[in-house]
């Protein structure tokens, strides 16, 4: 159903979800510490207005290794109320998405 968000912790889902809509992993700058890479986000750098200069590229491989040491689940949205393609997504604990 248009509108309706999906919970994932599948890293294929999830890197499909977001490649298929230009996105890339990204950490918020200056949130982590060595070998921590802080505040995981995904940038969708085509998007207007989407640039962030607070927000550095990452690989896969980080923003994975990341997800799984901190719990967290994927939410996410493939249309629109109106029926278009959907960027809407956040990361959340896997227990709060669990509830």
């Amino acid at each position: 159903m248009a509108g309706e968000s999906k919970t994932t912790t599948n890293h294929d889902e999830i890197r499909r979800w977001v490649e298929e809509r230009g996105g890339k992993p990204a950490h918020a700058i200056g949130t982590g510490n060595e070998g921590d890479p802080g505040l995981l986000r995904i940038e969708f750098p085509g998007a207007p207005g989407a640039r962030d200069e607070n927000l550095e590229p990452i690989s896969w491989e980080e923003f994975f290794e990341a997800f799984e040491e901190n719990g967290l689940a994927f939410v996410y949205q493939d249309e629109k109320r109106d029926g278009e393609e959907s960027t809407f997504s956040k990361l959340v604990s896997r227990e709060n998405a669990n509830a």
